[in-house]
């Protein structure tokens, strides 16, 4: 699959998810003109629905750069699921495996070929009390730096609002219906990271640069100001086993 062709698995997957998400959604799309024409390049995109894997989909299906996703291995098990998986191009992430870095190989790989690969750089769904965007893994700036392509970042918001993060059936509500609005951002600027030795710390600070970038967009689409500092969901965690131990002593 090129940077440019679409192709029959693409074209079948879009006739199938499009008529419900045109049905049940109304769409507020902007800077498609920051989706580079020519080459392979890199969007990271904040992740806060279920849903948001086919908000933003259609968003980048309609620039006619499809984008390869980074998915769990488990979803290419399930019926007619894993089939459309592997037909779309889509990259299998084993996670704790000795195939892990498998994943991360082939997004290089797909990059280099001209083709755009989508990240998530937050690896999961947000925890953030307001479903702004967590701190991320560092992935996607490893994946920027080895090849230098573009990074696009992309804002959405409004499918987690049918679809909560980590919500029950019962609070899942398509009705009135939602707007799905999606926004890219012209290129991150890594320069100053070019050539130097990926270590932690210069990882670190490409990935804040990026995750910066997706933020400041989804501050633009909201209307709101980000908390100053992104969540960290394993310090969270680390401060709640602190104070249920402290609990524990009394």
């Amino acid at each position: 699959m090129s940077g440019r062709r679409i192709g029959f698995w693409y074209r079948l997957a879009a006739v199938i998810a499009k008529p419900p998400l045109l049905v049940l959604f109304k769409r507020d799309w902007s800077g498609m003109e920051h989706i580079p024409d020519d080459g392979g390049f890199i969007t990271a995109v904040n992740h806060n629905s279920y849903l948001d894997m086919f908000s933003y989909g259609h968003f980048q299906y309609n620039t006619g750069k499809v984008p390869r996703f980074l998915a769990k291995a488990a979803l290419f098990d399930v019926p007619v699921v894993g089939i459309l998986l592997r037909g779309t191009g889509q990259i299998p992430v084993y996670r704790e495996s000795s195939n892990a870095f498998g994943a991360f190989r082939a997004a290089v790989t797909a990059v280099e070929k001209g083709q755009c690969v989508a990240f998530y750089p937050e690896g999961t769904l947000t925890r953030d009390p307001g479903q702004w965007p967590m701190t991320a893994k560092s992935g996607v700036a490893r994946a920027a730096l080895l090849t230098k392509a573009p990074v696009i970042p992309v804002a959405q918001w409004g499918a987690n609002l049918a679809m909560p993060p980590y919500a029950s059936a019962k609070k899942i509500r398509f009705f009135p219906r939602k707007t799905l609005q999606v926004k890219a951002g012209p290129p991150v600027d890594l320069a100053r990271f070019y050539g130097k030795e990926p270590t932690p710390e210069v990882l670190r600070e490409a990935t804040e640069a990026i995750m910066a970038a997706v933020t400041a967009l989804l501050e633009e689409l909201r209307g709101e100001q980000a908390p100053a500092e992104p969540y960290d969901h394993r310090k969270a965690r680390a401060a709640e086993r602190r104070k249920a131990a402290g609990e524990g002593t009394k």
